[in-house]
């Protein structure tokens, strides 16, 4: 396993996301900065002749992505956040649908709820306590 942990507070809007993802990975200098290519690049990198990444990996071995701060990041930049979740599941789905273990893992902790607050516990009825 290997830790890439980001900054998030360093992440405002689009360039910026790719600004920090450039350098905390090393992206190549053609490094398209758009989706497309992020996954490109966090596809392989347990593929260090795809030279895509500076972090890598041996094949099997998983990346941890640690999100720093992800509160305000979640407050701030909703799309961007959603968009390394999903675009990270689809590295790991491309993946595993070649027959190739995933490679990326997400850390964070969110106590932000995009979906309002967290209500209060029901009161449980005696005769059914479930």
């Amino acid at each position: 396993m290997r830790l890439a942990r980001l900054d998030t507070r360093r992440i405002s809007d689009w360039d910026t996301f790719h600004d920090v993802f450039t350098e905390v990975f090393g992206f190549p200098d053609f490094y398209g900065r758009n989706m497309d290519a992020w996954i490109d690049c966090m596809t392989c990198l347990d593929d260090a002749t795809a030279e895509l990444s500076e972090i890598q990996v041996l094949p099997g071995e998983v990346v941890v992505l640690e999100l720093e701060h992800v509160n305000d990041f979640v407050g701030r930049c909703p799309e961007l956040f959603e968009e390394i979740v999903d675009c990270a599941s689809f590295v790991n789905w491309r993946r595993i649908e070649r027959g190739i273990p995933a490679v990326l893992a997400l850390s964070f902790y969110k106590t932000t709820y995009l979906a309002g607050p967290p209500q209060p516990p029901r009161e449980q009825n005696p005769q059914n306590p479930y």
